[in-house]
Formats: structure tokens, C-alpha cells, sequence
């Protein structure tokens, strides 16, 4: 081994700091495991808090449970106050994370991870504020049972018959820095639930019944200290690779098979599960594709893929390889990933192929070293060289290449018979490696071997005496020869591996260009229909065939959002998309579910979630081929990606309007909760004494009271017209229903009806000659006039007069209504619009819906309307109308007669 060999990777070198630095900057969760309630995971947190001396420790929140030497071990600490939440008429205490926030201690306690916190908290789960408490750079000790690990809540629930509803995600679990695992025998925890050490008796007995059976409380126990050993076994890989350590750690069974095309896999693949089940051992199956030779034809491929699949039903993880040599390959990932066994194949072929082409078997074993290595027959019945257990396939012969080799071979004879007189021989040697060279970089190693033995043979028949002959009568020419023919498959070999390499860095760089092209159409689709266009057009290209994508609709019903082409979507193949969105496996034509169906459908989904599948018209090679598979994952983990991102958009937009209805519908009931109470309080004050006391009241009195109430009805009347109108514009369920219609005739309506609230102040008003017809909804335009009158009315002093201006501008209509009253204060402008908005001089009147109600009518109608302070006191409120389109002419009265009014 070189000093370069013995170097450590500077990548891997720079990856370790990183990962050290950033371990060492973040806070810590240490994290106490049970197998059940009563093990004493509460009780070894506050041991261990108790030892921290010299460090600021805080009590967030312990649940006792009664229990008094876990309540004993609380003394003395620091314990922060709960914080009380009011739920259905209940008191109940809980975590108070902001409060621990403020403290901002070393190391905080926090009990219960997987706890539900009651409504109104901050966060609906306590390992949320526990990721807070991590974030603001808090150490959190905390506690939580096996039963509540998010990806064992089905397994515990076939165990104990019982759903745990409280869990808690598995990667918060693997945020985790130190997990410690308290554990008791099963029996000295049923003595403790039996002496009432974890619940009260009536609680123990019901729990003794159920929940708390020696069966479970071992199913469980075994599951902990699995969880707890897969978590070591991560420590024990991170700190070999962290070390480049390559010897084997027998610390855990790891097993490795070695599958291939040959038929024999099958049952290597089956001894191996059978094998790993017996130690309880993870295993992988795994296919090295060596660089060196040919790439394999379609049916060996194809039993490739059935081999894998088979494995993976089996329970292994699929790993692919690359590398020159088989052996090395295998080893190679053996040391890195601490395998304690190696499976392969027994060999069948003649030991003439190991002489010529090595053993593998031989070298698996030689280099394994602490590596146990299982050596298998294949199945009966299989013929003679079927075994081996990674065969090398071959491209088929094509008499083409060969007869152009023979032609190439037999050009270099003649170019050289015709230069020998200049040339020397080792020149002529030179012509047949170029050969031998063109034949290799074009059609491979077969032809290659040919041309070289054609070359030995031309040069020794042609230019080697005696002439014409095969004879060799100088001994030195056989060197020469056996040199010539080396060099030639030497240099065949080596083309063939450039050639070789150029035609995965092609097929790599088409993948990684088909990503990207994908990547960015979808990145900016904006839309989940425009994502699945995107998805299923770059899918057409990929599979040579139409193709689709469908989501299921709100019935629940797989519908196609987008396609290629004509995609059979019937009931049959709609049955296939139904039972990949189900079940999140490929299915339909070349899958084992469903082949009899027209299309194939591959789930589009995120960690397990199928949101969407990709219908393929036709069954095509990249469909199926094992080549290919990661390279299809990954795309449709892209779209996938983009598919939730839009989903996630919309979600966001629907949480966002959700929110805002409830702001609003918050800020309405505290608006109007007061002025709605006010004026039925007066109706029913002066109702209740015109009931009561009507024979005490003199008839003025009487009459007060009516007045009081009807005055009082109006005001509700308006204030409830005011929310109702708010409400429609809100919703968008205003309709504008123009008409033609006098301007003059929208102002007198509306004074009118103004003309309570305006008292003694005058209108005035002033509408230039040249303002034509008003093409608006006379309802809506009026009830603007309406409000901006009582508005002005409400802050113009009395007596002072109230302007009511319109001129034309353009094509368009300008309308202005005026006051003097105290005006807008500063900034004022920019808010006065705004629902529920009131000045400082409003009042006790309102509730600041007014305004908001003009501005979106007059919006409606595709105008403006603003405010500003007038000159000389007080405010103006301009309405800016557009254009009004053929306006007719302002009808007149001539020789007494009304004419008719202007068509609508």
C-alpha cells in the first residue's frame, strides 16, 4: 500500500469537521426510553439532573403520578410555574414554554414527550415545544415510552390490541444526541404496578388486564432494546467510517448476497432470508455491474429484476454496484458497511474459465478475511454454468463486425506488403495495433480478439520467412508474436473500458439533463395542473409513449389531470390507479398486480403518501429495467415534490383565508358586540317601561319612548344593513346591475333619506351642466351617496352646510363629498378605508364599516375612492368614475310634454 493509499479523503476529512462542529454548536436531547409506564424513566432523569452540579437545571414539567419517591426527587430543584388553560369548563395545568423560553436555562427537564397539550398551547404536540426549547439553544432531557415511536404504532397495536393515539415522530427520535434505555424485568414491573407504585389500585387492576399482560410487557421490552441496538449500531457505523476503520466488528450479524441473472440467485436470495431470519439479522442483496464487460442482454436483465424484486418482498435492501472487478466491488462495500457474511453462488463451470478469466469464488474468499463466506449450489435441474452467481452476458454476434474486422486485418496485409521495402518490421507491427485499436473503439471486445489473432496470423504469414507459411524457424519470433497479441488485447481491453465509461457518462448525463428539464418546468408551473403536464410530457419522452397523470378528484376518484395522448383510462385501468394510490407500488401491464391491464401505473408519492400516478400508455423497456429503476424514482420523487409544493400552496392559501375570516370574524364581534348591545338595550329599556309603567307616564313621556325605540331600531337596522353589506363584498356575492341614471336624481334620493341624520345642516350642491348620465347600479351608487353623507353629517358641526361637488374629467365623472368638520388626523388617509377603522373624534356611533362598504362599491363599479383634508377645514371624499361608454343624451321636457326617458 502507497503513502497516497494510506492519505485520508480530504472530502471525507472536511465532512467529519463539519459534522463535529456542528454536534458541538447545537443543544443536546437526551431522551430516557421505557418499554412501559413504571420502569422509572422520571425517576433516573431526575437522578441524573440531580448529579449535574454546576449547572443551571430547571424542572419544566414532571408528571409524579402520585408516585412519592419520584415527587421526592423533585426537591431542591429549580421547578417552573404551569401554565393554567381553561378546556370545556376544566382547569388544566400545563408546560408553559414561553415561560421557559424567558428563563433560558442550561438544561431544561420535560416530561412526556409524546404528550397531547391541551387546546390553546402554543403547539398541539410537547416534543413541538421541546424542538423549540432545542432551537433556542436549550439542553432537554425528556422521557417517552416505545409505544409512542411514530413507525411502531402499528406493530404495538397487532402486539397489545391497543391504538396508542399519542406518537412521536421517528425523526425527532433521531435528533435525539444520547438515548438511554431504562429497563426492568417484566415481573418486577408487575410487582410494582401490584404495590400501587405506578397507578392506584383500581387503575393497576384494569391495567393488569389489559395493557399490562407479561406477553406484551415482552413483546415490548424486545421491541426497546431493539430500537435502542439499531441506534448503537448507527453510532458503531458512524464511528468506523468517521475513522476509516476496515476491519470487521462482529458487533451485529450483517449479511450480504451476491445476485445476478443466473437462475441459481433465486435460491440464493431465498437461503439468505432464511439465514438472516434465523440470526435476526439485516441483509442486502446486492448486483455488481462490472465496467470491464459487456452490458447484459434484455433477458438477463430481466431476471435481474425478478431476482431483486424477490429480495426485496423478502425483506433486503437493494444495493447496485459498479466496479472492474466483481470481487473487489463486493469487498469493497463488505468493509465499508461491516458485514459480518458473505452468501454467493458455488461455481459449475470447468476450471479451464477460472484459469483464464479467474475465480471469482477464490478471490471473495482470499480477500474476506474476518469475513464469513457462504458458498450455495443453485437449484436442481439448472444446466452446467448457470451457477456462477454474477455471469458475464455478452452482446450477440453480428457477422458484420466480423467481416469488417477480417476486411481491416486484410487492408493492413496489404498497406504493409506494399510499404515493406520502406518499412521496417516493428513499423508493420505498429499497422496491425492500429487495427487492432479502430476494431476495439468500434465494435467491441469480441472483434477485437478476432482482429488480433488475425493480425499475429497475417504478420507471421506474409512478412515472418519462411514466407507463406506458418513455420517459424527463429525461436525469437514466437516472443514477438506472443507480445503482439498481448499488446493487442491489452489495448482492446483498455478502448473497451473507455468506450465503456463514455457510454454511462452519456446515459448519466441524459438522466441528469431530463431532472433538470423537469426540474424547471415544474419549478415554474404554478399549479398542480400545470406541474402534471409538465410531468407527463417529460415522462412521454422518457418512455416513447404516451403517457398521463392522475390524482384523485374530490369523490375520491382517480381522474387524469394531464396527458401525452390517448391514455386508456377506463374502469379497468382505473382500478390499477386506485390500487397503486392505496397501496404505493407500481402496478398494471409488466407488474405483478394487475398485468392484464392497458396501461402501467407508477405511484408519485412522498414518504409513503401517494399523491399522484403516472399512467404509461404502453409497456417499455424503461419502464421495468433495473438500470433504470433509480433513475425513474428519482423523477418521480421530483414530480412528486413539485406536486406537494403546489398542494402545499394551496393548503397555505386556504390557512391564510381561514385565518383572515376568523381575524375578521374576531374583529367584527368585538366591534359590534358593544354598539349591537347598545341599541337594544335602549329598545328594551324604553319597551319594558311603556309595559310596566304606561299608566304613570304622561303622554309626552309616552311618546319619547317611542321615538327612542324607533330611533333605536333604525340605528340597529342600519348597523345590521352595514354587516350584511360587508359580508357580500367580502364574499364577492355583490352583482352590479348598471342602469343609466341622472346624477342629480342619485343625490336628492340620497339626501332625502339622509335627511334625520343630517339635522340642520344644508347639502349643497353642485353639479357642472356637462356631467353626463351615470352608468352605475342606482341601488349601490346611492346607498355610497348615502353613507358619505351621513359620514359628513356625523362630523360637520351644526349649521354648517355639507357640499356635494360633480364635474367631469375626460371622458370620466369626478364626485366629491365635503365637510368642516375636524378633519383626518396625520396618516390617517391610508387607514380611514379600512373595516372597522374609526377616528379619534368618531364617537360612540359605528362601528367603521361605512367607509369600507363605499370603497368596495365604487371599486365594483371600476372606479376610486379616496380621502384628504379640505382646504379650510375639515374632510373630502372623491369618487373617481371611469369613462362612461355612448352616454345618452339627458332627456328634457319640451312644449309641456315629458319626453320618454332615456333607454336603459
Amino acid at each position: 500500500m502507497t503513502d497516497d493509499d494510506k492519505r485520508p479523503d480530504p472530502e471525507a476529512l472536511l465532512k467529519r469537521i463539519r459534522a463535529e462542529s456542528a454536534r458541538e454548536g447545537r443543544a443536546k436531547l437526551r431522551v430516557y426510553l421505557g418499554y412501559a409506564p413504571g420502569v422509572g424513566k422520571t425517576f433516573a432523569m431526575l437522578s441524573a439532573a440531580r448529579d449535574l452540579t454546576n449547572t443551571d437545571v430547571v424542572v419544566g414539567v414532571v408528571e409524579t403520578h402520585g408516585r412519592y419517591d419520584t415527587a421526592a426527587m423533585v426537591l431542591g430543584l429549580e421547578v417552573l410555574p404551569r401554565r393554567s388553560i381553561e378546556y370545556r369548563g376544566r382547569t388544566l395545568e400545563e408546560f408553559d414554554l414561553d415561560a421557559a423560553l424567558r428563563r433560558k436555562p442550561k438544561v431544561i427537564l420535560v416530561d412526556e414527550l409524546a404528550h397531547t397539550n391541551a387546546a390553546g398551547a402554543r403547539h398541539a404536540k410537547r416534543w413541538q415545544d421541546v424542538l423549540d426549547l432545542l432551537d433556542a439553544g436549550i439542553d432537554v432531557h425528556t422521557t417517552m415510552n416505545v409505544q409512542h415511536i411514530e413507525s411502531l404504532n402499528d406493530v404495538i397495536a397487532q402486539i397489545t390490541q391497543v391504538r396508542v393515539r399519542e406518537t412521536v415522530p421517528d425523526s425527532v427520535l433521531a435528533r435525539a444526541d444520547e438515548i438511554e434505555l431504562i429497563d426492568v424485568p417484566p415481573e418486577e414491573l408487575l410487582k410494582r404496578l401490584k404495590d400501587g407504585k405506578v397507578y392506584l389500585s383500581e387503575q393497576a387492576a384494569r391495567a393488569v388486564d389489559n395493557f399490562f399482560r407479561r406477553g406484551n410487557l415482552l413483546a415490548l421490552r424486545e421491541l426497546a432494546l431493539r430500537r435502542v441496538a439499531d441506534r448503537v449500531d448507527q453510532e458503531v457505523l458512524a464511528h468506523r467510517a468517521e475513522h476509516e476503520i476496515g476491519a470487521t466488528w462482529p458487533t451485529q450479524e450483517r449479511i450480504v448476497v451476491c445476485v445476478g441473472p443466473s437462475p441459481a440467485s433465486s435460491r440464493l436470495v431465498r437461503a439468505t432470508a432464511r439465514m438472516a431470519a434465523g440470526l435476526r439479522a439485516p441483509w442486502v442483496a446486492a448486483y455488481v455491474e462490472p465496467t470491464a464487460v459487456a452490458p447484459m442482454t434484455d433477458a438477463d436483465r430481466g431476471r435481474l429484476e425478478t431476482h431483486l424484486k424477490l429480495a426485496e418482498s423478502l425483506g433486503a435492501e437493494i444495493v447496485r454496484l459498479t466496479g472492474e472487478k466483481i470481487s473487489v466491488a463486493l469487498l469493497s462495500y463488505a468493509s465499508k458497511h461491516n458485514v459480518t457474511r458473505l452468501v454467493i453462488g458455488k461455481p459449475t463451470h470447468s476450471r479451464l474459465r477460472d484459469l483464464l478469466r479467474g475465480s471469482l469464488l477464490d478471490e471473495v474468499v482470499r480477500g474476506s478475511g474476518a469475513i464469513d463466506v457462504h458458498v450455495i449450489s443453485g437449484d436442481a435441474g439448472q444446466t452446467e454454468g448457470t451457477a456462477e452467481p454474477m455471469p458475464v452476458a455478452s452482446t450477440p454476434l453480428d457477422p458484420r463486425e466480423y467481416a469488417v474486422t477480417a476486411s481491416l486485418v486484410l487492408g493492413a496485409t496489404a498497406l504493409g506488403g506494399a510499404a515493406q521495402r520502406f518499412l521496417a518490421l516493428p513499423d508493420l507491427i505498429a499497422i496491425y495495433l492500429l487495427v487492432i485499436m479502430i476494431v476495439a473503439a468500434r465494435y467491441g471486445r469480441g472483434a477485437s480478439v478476432l482482429a488480433s489473432v488475425l493480425s499475429v496470423a497475417a504478420y507471421d504469414f506474409f512478412f515472418i520467412p519462411p514466407f507463406h507459411t506458418f513455420a517459424v524457424t527463429d525461436v525469437r519470433h514466437m516472443l514477438t508474436f506472443l507480445l503482439m497479441f498481448g499488446v493487442g488485447l491489452f489495448i482492446s481491453g483498455l478502448t473497451f473500458r473507455i468506450r465503456r465509461g463514455e457510454q454511462e457518462a452519456r446515459a448519466r448525463e441524459a438522466e441528469t439533463a431530463a431532472l433538470y428539464a423537469l426540474s424547471r418546468d415544474v419549478g415554474a408551473a404554478v399549479d398542480e395542473r400545470g406541474i402534471g403536464e409538465a410531468a407527463a410530457k417529460h415522462a412521454a419522452g422518457l418512455f416513447a409513449t404516451a403517457t398521463g397523470v392522475a390524482v384523485k378528484n374530490a369523490q375520491g376518484v382517480p381522474v387524469l389531470l394531464a396527458e401525452t395522448g390517448p391514455v386508456p383510462f377506463e374502469e379497468p385501468e382505473r382500478a390499477v390507479a386506485e390500487w397503486v394510490f392505496e397501496h404505493g407500488s407500481p402496478a398494471g401491464l409488466g407488474t405483478d398486480t394487475l398485468p392484464g391491464a392497458k396501461i402501467t401505473c407508477l405511484p408519485i408519492g412522498i414518504a409513503g403518501d401517494t399523491i399522484a400516478v403516472l399512467a404509461v400508455a404502453a409497456r417499455s423497456g424503461a419502464v421495468t429495467a433495473m438500470d433504470d429503476r433509480h433513475f425513474r424514482d428519482a423523477y418521480l420523487r421530483q414530480a412528486a415534490l413539485a406536486l406537494g409544493r403546489a398542494r402545499l400552496a394551496e393548503d397555505a392559501k386556504a390557512s391564510a383565508l381561514r385565518a383572515r375570516t376568523e381575524e375578521m370574524r374576531s374583529s367584527l364581534l368585538s366591534a359590534v358586540s358593544h354598539d349591537l348591545r347598545t341599541p337594544l338595550a335602549a329598545i328594551t329599556g324604553a319597551a319594558t317601561t311603556l309595559r310596566d309603567g304606561s299608566s304613570a307616564l304622561t303622554p309626552a313621556q309616552s311618546r319619547e319612548l317611542e321615538e327612542m325605540i324607533c330611533e333605536e331600531a333604525e340605528r340597529l337596522e342600519r348597523l345590521v344593513g352595514n354587516l350584511l353589506d360587508m359580508t357580500r363584498l367580502e364574499s364577492g356575492a355583490v352583482t352590479v346591475k348598471r342602469d343609466w341614471v341622472p346624477l342629480e336624481e342619485l343625490v336628492s334620493s340620497a339626501r332625502a333619506r339622509a335627511e334625520k341624520r343630517l339635522g340642520d345642516r344644508a347639502v349643497e350642491v353642485d353639479i357642472a351642466e356637462d356631467v353626463p348620465l351615470l352608468h352605475v347600479d342606482p341601488i349601490l351608487f346611492e346607498q355610497v351617496l348615502l353613507n358619505l353623507l351621513e359620514n359628513a353629517g356625523k362630523y360637520t358641526p351644526p349649521g354648517s352646510p355639507v357640499a356635494v361637488l360633480a364635474r367631469r374629467r375626460g371622458a370620466g365623472v369626478t364626485v366629491e363629498v365635503a365637510d368642516r368638520g375636524p378633519g383626518l388626523p396625520p396618516g390617517a388617509e391610508a387607514h380611514v378605508f379600512e373595516k372597522f377603522y374609526r377616528g379619534p373624534n368618531a364617537g360612540t356611533s359605528g362601528v367603521g364599516l361605512g367607509l369600507p362598504i363605499c370603497r368596495g362599491i365604487v371599486e365594483a363599479h371600476g372606479g376610486t375612492l379616496t380621502a384628504a383634508n379640505r382646504q379650510g377645514g375639515g374632510a373630502v371624499f372623491r369618487i373617481e368614475l371611469p369613462p362612461q361608454a355612448s352616454s345618452p343624451p339627458i332627456p328634457v321636457e319640451a312644449d309641456g310634454a315629458d319626453l320618454a326617458s332615456a333607454p336603459a
